[in-house]
């Protein structure tokens, strides 16, 4: 559960949110002593490194595949449908939301991903990403779409336009250290259901979130060169890997190349 209470007052900052704490987080969420680029890259079952899609239409995509780099997974680039194959999760990068939701359509990746994403699939989403997942997008176009992958409702520009962007420190469940977040057109969750879990939050506002193998930030953890974040989803990959390996959830559909 979210740890979501109601509170006195009106606005939306009449939520109160209580972020997981580090006892509670599943060991694959916490930044672990010793190797964390060798334990994020270690060998698959199979023999190989797992590998990360990054959705390269629009956005910081680079930096993302840099983080991601640095954690010693196999990267590619994703732009067309047939480039989801073999890939074992992908990360939707930010960029503006509507053109990123029309050129998903047009290139015919957005049934493809819908499709991976409904057989659990692990996707991490920031910013315009996170609005692409969400189930609700306040202040969108009629004819944007999204993945409906987190029971959560965003709003577009929530943290208002480019002028007001901004970068804070963020206290992030499972990580020892606050994380730097920079807020560029961030969109604002104004709410979430019961199975989302709140990793992070700014002025009470959640700003990281988590519904099973589906993260998404408010934020752009890519642009700075701390990779925690990316490590975490990382290890999310790693903990849906082992288990597919180990029988208990079902492996994804066969997919032509």
């Amino acid at each position: 559960m979210n740890g979501r209470s109601s509170a006195s007052g009106s606005g939306r900052n009449a939520t109160s949110w209580t972020i997981r704490g580090r006892e509670s987080v599943p060991g694959s969420l916490r930044s672990e002593s010793g190797d964390p680029v060798r334990h994020a890259g270690r060998s698959r079952a199979a023999g190989g490194r797992i590998k990360i899609g990054v959705l390269a239409l629009q956005g910081a995509f680079r930096a993302h595949a840099r983080r991601l780099g640095e954690l010693g997974v196999g990267v590619g680039e994703v732009r067309r449908p047939e480039q989801l194959a073999g890939i074992d999760a992908l990360v939707i990068p930010g960029g503006e939301s509507t053109t990123m939701s029309n050129l998903l359509t047009s290139s015919g990746l957005f049934d493809e991903i819908k499709a991976r994403l409904s057989d659990g699939m692990p996707v991490f989403g920031t910013c315009a990403g996170m609005i692409l997942l969400a189930s609700e997008v306040l202040d969108g176009r009629p004819d944007q779409r999204s993945f409906g992958a987190l029971d959560a409702t965003v709003r577009r520009n929530g943290y208002g336009r480019q002028l007001d962007s901004f970068e804070t420190e963020l206290p992030v469940a499972g990580l020892d250290e606050p994380f730097h977040g920079v807020f560029i057109r961030a969109p604002l969750v104004e709410s979430v259901g019961p199975a989302v879990e709140v990793l992070a939050t700014h002025q009470n506002e959640p700003v990281l979130i988590r519904q099973g193998c589906v993260m998404a930030a408010s934020f752009h953890p890519e642009l700075t060169p701390d990779a925690r974040l990316h490590e975490q989803f990382v290890r999310l990959v790693h903990d849906r890997d082992d288990r597919l390996q180990l029988g208990s959830v079902p492996a994804r559909r066969s997919e032509s190349t």
